[in-house]
């Protein structure tokens, strides 16, 4: 199974960097309020950049690493990794309804 590193552009300017095997759907966890507790008190402007990885280890190394970047550095970043148009399209197409019994 795949996991991705991602950026997340706060509105205060500042990134926030995590892990997920499902970006879409963490990306709408920290939109809800319901994320990370740095993205509950700095918002979400946008999702910045995805980098994907093999494995859940690769991914965490690579967190760490991105972790220690300067945002300078994290910009390169989201240059060299841009999110996708097929990513924004899920973004933009809310989830489908679930319904419990």
């Amino acid at each position: 199974m795949a996991w991705f590193v991602y950026l997340i552009e706060c509105v205060n300017g500042s990134f926030y960097t995590g892990i997920s095997n499902d970006v879409a759907a963490r990306y709408r966890t920290h939109l809800a309020g319901k994320g990370a507790r740095y993205t509950r008190a700095n918002p979400p402007r946008r999702l910045a950049a995805v980098m994907p990885h093999p494995d859940r280890a690769s991914a965490s190394r690579a967190e760490y690493a991105v972790k220690q970047l300067s945002a300078v550095q994290k910009r390169g970043l989201c240059a060299q990794y841009p999110v996708s148009p097929a990513l924004l399209a899920e973004l933009i197409t809310p989830p489908p309804e679930t319904t419990t019994p």
